[in-house]
């Protein structure tokens, strides 16, 4: 017997619109969208009267640290903090431990998340100075990309080396999602930093440690080479207003080969908030000025910056206690990115349907994802329900997170998610995740 279930009486959010219909489901698809459905035998029935239903969150960006660094997260435990978020389907970066820096280690953690994760999952390759061959070898069809870190990374995934990305830019059959800050520009930053400061360096130093100019020189140079080889090319996690002015935006998002990204915590944060927050704020590249936030909002608000992401990255809090120079940069904001934007629409700041449009529809047109980040009959049936009415405090002790703390330890969201459908599936519901059934691969229209 196929699985029904019926939503009634919803405030859908959905391509440009906020309005009340019913969207029924059969297994994995939505059928029908539209008002007064009659519920067919055998459906389930939820009555959404008062709730909004949105396509479910698409994160273009996170760090689930399996394999080789699951004592700060793993794809079970993320995946799990993901739905209760609202977040269905999420792609994660290569610099696990090994890197991801073989087709073999790349399906391996395919295989894992199969095996593991409640939420669709894709994986980037990874690139380096040595691999090439690897990278020519990722089927775009079935892999969201291939990450380069053009700044310092973990292990081998640093590429510095110019032959090698020329090669990468002219090459590469896949998109290209690059972390941009300039490695000599950080490392002479640091060197001064020391000179002046020895080891008492703190978190308030991090923006001008890795600064706006480190970050501005190495987004520049990958939107060049991107231009010169006419490369699919995803800027990752915008953290400068200078930055914002090397994306246009004169075409449909369909049409652009040059694309950026912005993170919830550099929409939330600024540099005063190292006082109060230090290392926990730590991010690479830093959480920096309020001009700077405000310039990243008026990208999104332009459309030169195309999608909102985490770049969630957990540690342990024992990691992050340690001094600046040593503390990880990175932390877990999965689980209430939704919220913190809805938390924007509440200050009347934004819209629902810009929420709708960041997170969900955008990311899947960037990155050609087939039938999902939308409502629409034929889709994938990702879809999150919302009380915009009931408010969701937030602890260390709430959360789902393996790494078991939050920047948002002691906030309040003036919304609460209320359930996550998976592929017609209610992976998350009232509180509790159902992962009897698993995400799906997500697969790509090259």
């Amino acid at each position: 017997m196929p699985n029904k279930t019926l939503i009634k009486n919803a405030t859908l959010v959905n391509e440009g619109r906020v309005y009340v219909a019913d969207v029924l489901v059969i297994n994995d698809i939505i059928e029908q969208i539209d008002t007064a459905i009659s519920a067919p035998p055998n459906a389930h029935i939820v009555d959404a009267e008062g709730l909004h239903l949105l396509p479910g969150v698409i994160d273009d960006q996170v760090h689930f640290r399996e394999p080789g660094l699951t004592h700060k997260g793993d794809l079970f435990t993320e995946s799990r903090a993901a739905v209760a978020g609202g977040v269905t389907s999420f792609m994660e970066m290569p610099n696990t431990v090994p890197n991801t820096l073989t087709q073999v280690l790349l399906q391996q953690k395919y295989d894992r998340a199969a095996e593991v994760s409640v939420a669709n999952y894709s994986f980037f390759m990874g690139a380096s100075n040595n691999n090439l061959d690897e990278v020519l070898g990722t089927d775009v069809k079935n892999v969201c990309g291939v990450k380069v870190f053009m700044g310092s990374s973990t292990g081998d995934m640093l590429v510095d080396n110019e032959q090698v990305l020329e090669k990468l830019f002219a090459q590469s059959p896949a998109l290209i999602a690059t972390h941009c800050e300039d490695e000599l520009t950080i490392r002479t930053a640091i060197a001064k930093c020391k000179q002046q400061y020895g080891e008492n360096i703190t978190a308030n130093m991090h923006p001008i440690i890795r600064s706006a100019e480190a970050c501005y020189k190495s987004s520049s140079m990958a939107v060049a080479l991107a231009k010169k080889h006419n490369t699919r090319l995803h800027v990752l996690h915008i953290s400068t207003a200078a930055e914002v002015n090397l994306f246009d935006n004169n075409l449909t998002l369909d049409k652009k080969r040059i694309t950026a990204e912005a993170c919830i915590h550099h929409l939330w944060f600024t540099d005063e908030d190292y006082a109060r927050l230090g290392n926990l704020i730590k991010w690479n590249p830093a959480v920096k000025t309020a001009a700077d936030r405000t310039g990243i909002w008026q990208g999104l608000f332009d459309n030169k910056i195309d999608v909102i992401a985490t770049d969630h990255a957990p540690h342990t809090l024992d990691e992050k206690q340690q001094p600046y120079i040593n503390a990880p940069s990175g932390g877990p904001l999965i689980q209430h990115s939704l919220l913190a934007m809805l938390e924007m629409y509440h200050q009347q700041k934004i819209t629902l349907p810009f929420i709708a449009d960041k997170m969900s529809h955008a990311v899947a047109t960037c990155f050609k994802i087939k039938n999902r980040g939308f409502i629409r009959p034929g889709f994938a049936a990702d879809l999150v329900l919302a009380d915009l009415t009931k408010p969701t405090h937030v602890t260390n002790q709430n959360v789902l997170y393996k790494c078991k703390w939050t920047p948002f330890n002691g906030n309040t969201f003036n919304a609460q998610i209320v359930a996550t459908m998976v592929n017609g599936h209610w992976a998350y519901k009232n509180g509790k995740i159902n992962d009897t059934i698993k995400g799906q691969r997500l697969q790509f229209n090259s």
